[in-house]
């Protein structure tokens, strides 16, 4: 029997498994994909200071710590139930049954769906499809693409597109509706972009995007957006767009694009037409949280955190003995804070289990979640504002009801 079963081989998961191992406990991390790595694998993009982040090298290096340790990592495995089982709990797997006394779910997060009307033709996909597409498969999703949605997370991906010689023609809005929601307000997503305007490849756009921070700014620089829209990177950034159909026989033709006002209205008689053979869609991220669901684990919903989060301390543990939880699940933030939080979570698991008196392991991990903290705050992107008041309310809650 395993000491502890980590499901989800992404930052958080590996990263979990070697602080494990480290304290000599028998580890398996299990993933449905084929390669270990999760996330990591699509990303590259360049750091503020210039260096350059390789998703596949950092996964690497952390599967090779891993694998030395003793670690087994199941990829192509899927779990499709969990239950407590005794003093532990019990893995349903399509391989095999899984007794365990700690169990870690470091599920990550999926795509929001953004409906566009003829979203279902072949070449439209999620803009994680086409990262996946493009950085880990290596193929090209197509020959000249648009992205409909404007976030942190569609204008990193979109650049990595880029990198890899995708013609990309611009960056537009969803048509709004009761699921983009905000994600069709030219006001509301400018707020959104002011975020990363510091990642801008020009001193004069890191400037712009400082002073629009000024709300008398933000409506001035709406009002007078250039119809070609900004370009960041030479893709044209188009706050005043948004598309309202993707156009095609038996696969993606065209896109048809409306110019909307400062607050989001369709101006009548300027649709046009652009020719693209592919369509990335970005409606943002959420937390993969079903898993910790079925196991009946309560959540509280955080908008600062990217929807409904599993209940959790500092130290990655639920209310649920046994049951932890690291990375994305817990809410949206970088690979590099998921791997960091899944160093805690290994060695709160391996503290447990030890039951040792030694205060070593207290020392790693007081200074895990200081290198957590620091991370976050050093955080060139952050995918949601407010992201310290939602990590603060989820500690008080969590000590207030379950301490």
């Amino acid at each position: 029997m395993y000491d502890a079963v980590i499901i989800g081989a992404g930052p958080a998961g590996l990263s979990a498994a070697i602080a494990c191992a480290k304290w000599n406990l028998q580890v398996v991390v299990i993933d449905e994909f084929m390669k270990p790595g999760g996330r990591l694998l699509g990303q590259l993009h360049q750091e503020p200071d210039g260096t350059w982040w390789n998703g596949i090298k950092e996964a690497n290096i952390l599967v090779e710590q891993a694998r030395a340790l003793g670690v087994d990592i199941w990829c192509g495995v899927s779990v499709h139930h969990i239950e407590e089982a005794g003093q532990g709990w019990r893995v349903h797997t399509n391989k095999e049954r899984i007794d365990t006394p700690k169990l870690l779910l470091a599920t990550g997060a999926a795509e929001t769906p953004a409906p566009v009307p003829g979203w279902t033709l072949p070449g439209v996909m999620s803009i994680g499809a086409a990262q996946v597409m493009t950085n880990v498969h290596r193929v090209r999703p197509g020959k000249k693409g648009i992205v409909i949605g404007i976030n942190v997370l569609s204008a990193a991906i979109t650049r990595e597109l880029q990198l890899a010689g995708v013609d990309v023609a611009g960056m537009v809005l969803p048509p709004v509706n009761p699921i983009t929601k905000d994600a069709g307000n030219p006001r509301k997503v400018m707020q959104s972009i002011l975020r990363i305007s510091h990642l801008a490849p020009s001193a004069f756009l890191r400037m712009g995007g400082k002073l629009a921070r000024a709300n008398w700014m933000q409506n001035l620089a709406l009002t007078f957006y250039p119809k070609s829209g900004v370009k960041m990177w030479g893709i044209p950034i188009h706050l005043r767009k948004v598309a309202v159909q993707i156009n095609g026989e038996k696969e993606v033709e065209s896109v048809t694009i409306c110019s909307v006002t400062p607050d989001g209205k369709r101006i009548e008689g300027s649709k046009q037409t652009m020719d693209v053979d592919f369509v990335c869609i970005a409606g943002g991220l959420y937390p993969l949280a079903e898993l910790a669901a079925v196991a009946g684990c309560p959540f509280h919903y955080f908008p600062e955190l990217g929807g409904h989060v599993p209940v959790h301390n500092e130290r990655m543990k639920t209310p649920l003995e046994g049951l932890y939880v690291a990375g994305n699940i817990t809410g949206i933030e970088s690979a590099k804070v998921a791997r960091a939080q899944g160093f805690v979570a290994g060695l709160s698991i391996a503290k447990e289990t030890i039951q040792s008196a030694d205060s070593a392991i207290d020392k790693h991990l007081e200074n895990a979640l200081d290198e957590v903290r620091k991370i976050r705050s050093n955080a060139a992107i952050q995918f949601h504002q407010d992201i310290h008041a939602g990590r603060n309310k989820m500690e008080s809650i969590y000590k207030e009801q379950f301490s």
